[in-house]
């Protein structure tokens, strides 16, 4: 019975979705190439997974208006990480272990068991003693028709830990053994739990792999954990930790233990709109990491979640990046290299200087578009350079890099009239002789990458057709730039 329930719950999100499509796909704030759902909104990716010769997409999903409720798993696969085909919603609540209009099925991963494509979930429901979360198993032979376990939930929340605190289980594999990592918290103290199981579907306790004590948060949310060389990463995205919206820490492990000793803690993106970044392995051996662009009411900076939900959606995903570790522990995360291939309108200067006077640029159409370029630290000597782009109409968004202070920033708040707030961060420029830059501008989105893709804002702006200047200018001096290249992005998404 309760597959049939889920089967028909399925349908009529289905039914919703190819009733509102068209529409939805008209909006005047869709993006041209970074992935969305059809239609309503989307949040954490989940799920992530090369498999079959194809990568898998699973999201966060409410098929039917464009605010969170009611969670789905909505599914999609691709070839190059850039054009979708999206397949049948893949989870729906159903049970009483999920069914409830302000729980169903929350976030969780994939992997690849005995030939079959396995989901591990977190199902909510309240049946009068608060929202209740446990990790549950969905499995599937073709990897687009799922059933979920009859012997659900497979896991509880361990003794101390929270009913409403126990969730996002992250899966891999290492040698014969299954291991999962989950967030929680306890007694006010974030924790990533680290379980183990031969089989996928009996789960013992083997450790706390990391906790928080007190300086970062109160919960871990979405938690990942996967080597890189012979160390480590840890990525959390924290609550109660302020600013911070994703965390990495890096370090070593031991499986014989199942503790994690980290040595550097880092960010990965200082913007507003970057969260629950989940990874997964590319069939060359890339590392890769997918992020909802977007934020939550109890963040200290949220304003709302933007005017999308006019048309029917909300929610896209940051572009893929790639995980990379330097020597010193640090991380790069650098957009994928298949975005060269939606490159077009290809321009190059060598060198540029920037004054007082505020410079007109192109690149692309100005909105959908990406730039390249490098500042050179020994030629410059203003205190500070400014990249203003989407500008017209009076509006404009503003990067500022400020070699006084030591500073990068992103001011949306004159990007549209909706958004507000200024992202942050510190740059590194000790014994720099350069400054490398790379913008990619959606139509309603920015990510700049700064330091070798160590120091990266993502921040989302509301801004129309008609907001296509790109102005550059410099403060009290001149800003030296070079190795200058500009391109235009094809619409992916049609």
């Amino acid at each position: 019975m309760s597959k049939k329930i889920m089967l028909r719950n399925i349908e009529r999100a289905q039914r919703v979705i190819n009733e509102n499509k068209e529409t939805v796909k008209n909006g005047r704030m869709r993006q041209h190439y970074h992935f969305m759902a059809e239609t309503g909104w989307i949040n954490d990716p989940n799920g992530l997974i090369y498999y079959k010769g194809k990568y898998h997409f699973f999201y966060q999903y409410n098929p039917y208006y464009g605010h969170w409720d009611y969670m789905h798993w909505g599914h999609a696969v691709s070839d190059d990480l850039l054009h979708w085909e999206y397949l049948p919603v893949a989870l729906a609540p159903s049970e009483i272990y999920d069914d409830h209009m302000r729980g169903g099925c929350f976030s969780g991963s994939a992997i690849e068991h005995d030939g079959k494509l396995f989901l591990m979930f977190t199902g909510v429901t309240n049946e009068g003693r608060g929202f209740e979360q446990t990790q549950c198993i969905a499995y599937s032979e073709d990897g687009v028709h799922f059933e979920k376990y009859e012997g659900n939930p497979v896991l509880t929340p361990p003794k101390g830990v929270p009913a409403h605190q126990f969730r996002d289980p992250k899966v891999w594999k290492h040698e014969d053994t299954y291991y999962m990592v989950c967030g929680a918290s306890k007694e006010d103290r974030a924790q990533a739990l680290l379980y183990r199981s031969n089989d996928m579907i009996h789960w013992t306790f083997f450790n706390v792999l990391a906790e928080s004590r007190g300086e970062w948060g109160y919960m871990w949310e979405c938690p990942d954990f996967y080597p890189m060389g012979d160390q480590y990463v840890l990525m959390v995205s924290p609550m109660g930790a302020g600013e911070r919206t994703v965390v990495y820490m890096t370090g070593d492990f031991d499986y014989e233990t199942g503790k994690f000793d980290y040595h550097y803690s880092g960010e990965i993106d200082w913007g507003f709109d970057y969260y629950a970044p989940q990874s997964f392995l590319a069939p060359d051996g890339r590392r890769l990491i997918v992020a909802w662009a977007n934020c939550w009411d109890w963040m200290p900076f949220w304003k709302d979640w933007g005017p999308a939900y006019k048309e029917g959606w909300c929610g896209s995903f940051n572009i893929v990046r790639e995980v990379r570790m330097t020597k010193d522990g640090r991380l790069q995360f650098l957009p994928v290299r298949e975005l060269e291939s939606i490159r077009t309108d290809q321009k190059r200067q060598d060198n540029l200087t920037i004054g007082a006077a505020e410079m007109d640029w192109k690149a692309g159409d100005g909105v959908s578009f990406e730039m390249k370029f490098k500042i050179d630290l020994e030629k410059t000597n203003a205190d500070a350079f400014l990249i203003s782009v989407r500008c017209g109409g009076g509006k404009r968004t503003v990067c500022k890099f400020d070699f006084q202070h030591a500073q990068m920033s992103v001011d949306r708040s004159e990007s549209d009239g909706w958004s507000k707030g200024i992202s942050r961060s510190v740059m590194n420029l000790k014994g720099r002789k350069e400054l490398d830059v790379h913008i990619f501008s959606d139509q309603s989105s920015l990510e700049i990458f700064t330091d070798n893709y160590t120091n990266n804002h993502s921040n989302n702006i509301f801004a129309g057709n008609g907001q296509n200047e790109i102005k550059l200018c410099a403060c009290n001096g001149e800003t030296v730039l070079f190795n200058m290249e500009m391109y235009g992005l094809l619409e992916c998404n049609k």
